[in-house]
């Protein structure tokens, strides 16, 4: 039923629009640079305040989020929200129930992803574990991934590597890196931003915003950096080279490929372009996700003091003031391990998840998803649930030592979904795990943590493909360990 037609301008293109009961009722776009829907509930087609909404990935302010989830809270679990602003219908999940629906009983339907156009041009067509859609490619892709990059056999091969970078972390030899991490950055918002040639496919030729000719510039960069990175890694092999002791005792991920390709003897084999393309997934996925994660591990911990003094009297009996953390000591760290499962709770790195895309009309609940719909699964939303959580919007960490109740990251309980589930769960999770602990446990076994004299914390975030913290966080360390070659 269309109860309202007009126009509406986005940047410099006015569209029309119209109005249609669906879903939960009545819904309205209007917006100029991001896709707004003002909502109305099926019942009493009471308003609630707008919520911005990106093409492919989510967007907008942190208030409009944080009222939509307000204003489902009143309201039966099937909590959805569909725009026809685009060709594509959008939803938004944010009920658990609906979740396991979606992802366990229906999970082959919901196994692909929509590539936005940034999406094609930097990851070499959308030829990547996320973005490929249900295969042979992907099976493939996710088998070499899974089986032989993330298995504990290759992670251990590539233990003394990450104990490298740590040891260049403490001894301040980051600035390396400053130009390889600036240009992941820009990647990553770039995969965030709102691009109306998502939104609307008859105006992709025009590039309105630029997001394709910035995408083509990252791409050209970091596909020059992995071809060369490659090509001297085989002229080294080609030639003979001899390694020295510490690099025949570790391996890297582009050696464990490589190897991979010689084995397959072309069969079913990787191509260099999907090579690249898994390369790049690891080191912009990892890159992005860690930091953020540790960002708000340590903001929350700005904010309640005893739980870093707990975490630093649990790491003190554990590794000594007189020794490094190690990968080992992880496992013997479960206070830690509380810490980061909250932190992942209450700030989950991609906190609508990459959103899915059935490939057949598929009944959840009472809605109907039609084939081709975006369908955003609303992790921030599912993580604060009071009927799941007790004080849903406190940073408890004790939650997850009193009872542990499944709260894996493995996607088996619906209530704690970090990093997805079903087929297209995130492939790195064993990475990330190690990680995210290896990290934070030296950083604050090494140092003392303040904030900046003066300054406030603040605990607000930007929502976008990823979820960062609105201002970054800037504190002092101070060295805590009883050796100054501990820091060498």
């Amino acid at each position: 039923m269309v109860v309202e037609v007009g126009s509406v301008e986005i940047g410099r293109v006015r569209m029309q629009y119209s109005t249609r009961e669906d879903l939960l009722g009545e819904t309205v776009i209007s917006g100029k640079s991001q896709a707004a829907a003002l909502v109305y509930h099926r019942d009493d087609l009471q308003r609630v305040d707008s919520f911005f909404l990106m093409a492919g990935h989510g967007g907008g302010k942190q208030t409009a989020r944080v009222k939509l989830h307000r204003y489902h809270q009143g309201h039966e679990a099937c909590l959805w929200l569909a725009t026809y602003l685009s060709s594509n219908p959008i939803s938004i999940v944010s009920s658990s129930s609906l979740a396991k629906e979606m992802l366990k009983d229906h999970d082959a339907i919901f196994a692909n992803h929509n590539p936005p156009i940034a999406a094609l041009v930097i990851a070499y067509g959308g030829n990547d574990i996320l973005w490929n859609p249900l295969g042979p490619d992907w099976r493939m892709m996710r088998k070499v991934l899974v089986r032989d990059l993330m298995s504990n056999t290759s992670l251990d091969a590539c233990y003394n590597l990450r104990r490298q970078e740590i040891q260049q972390m403490m001894e301040e030899k980051t600035r390396i890196g400053v130009e390889f991490r600036k240009m992941i950055g820009e990647l990553v918002i770039l995969l965030g931003k709102t691009n109306i040639s998502d939104i609307f496919p008859i105006l992709a030729p025009l590039d309105l915003q630029g997001i394709e000719r910035k995408a083509k510039v990252v791409f050209t960069w970091a596909d020059t950096i992995l071809d060369s990175v490659i090509n001297e890694r085989l002229k080294m092999e080609a030639g003979g080279e001899k390694r020295s002791k510490d690099d025949l005792e570790s391996k890297d991920f582009l050696e464990i490929f490589l190897e991979i390709k010689q084995q397959e003897d072309g069969k079913a084999a990787l191509s260099m372009r999907q090579l690249k393309a898994l390369l790049l997934d690891i080191i912009s996925a990892g890159t992005d996700t860690t930091t953020t994660t540790l960002e708000w591990a340590f903001a929350e911990m700005m904010q309640n003091p005893n739980i870093m003094r707990k975490v630093q009297e649990e790491l003190g009996k554990v590794v000594g003031m007189s020794n490094k953390v190690e990968e080992s000591h992880i496992s013997m760290l479960p206070y830690l391990n509380a810490v980061v499962k909250e932190t992942l709770r209450l700030h989950p790195a991609i906190s609508l998840l990459i959103p899915h895309c059935p490939s057949q009309s598929c009944t959840i609940g009472q809605f109907t998803i039609p084939k081709g719909a975006n369908v955003f699964l609303n992790v921030w939303k599912i993580h604060r649930d009071p009927e799941a959580w007790e004080d849903p919007s406190e940073f408890l960490p004790e939650r997850f030592l009193r009872d542990n109740n499944g709260y894996d990251y493995m996607g088996n309980n619906f209530n704690y979904l970090p990093f997805g589930s079903g087929r297209r769960i995130c492939p790195g999770i064993s990475l990330a795990e190690r990680m995210s602990m290896y990290m934070l446990a030296t950083l604050l076994h090494s140092f003392e943590w303040k904030l900046l004299e003066n300054a406030e914390l603040d605990l607000s975030d930007e929502f976008g493909l990823m979820l960062k913290k609105r201002i970054p966080l800037v504190i002092t360390p101070t060295p805590r360990l009883s050796k100054v070659e501990l820091y060498k």
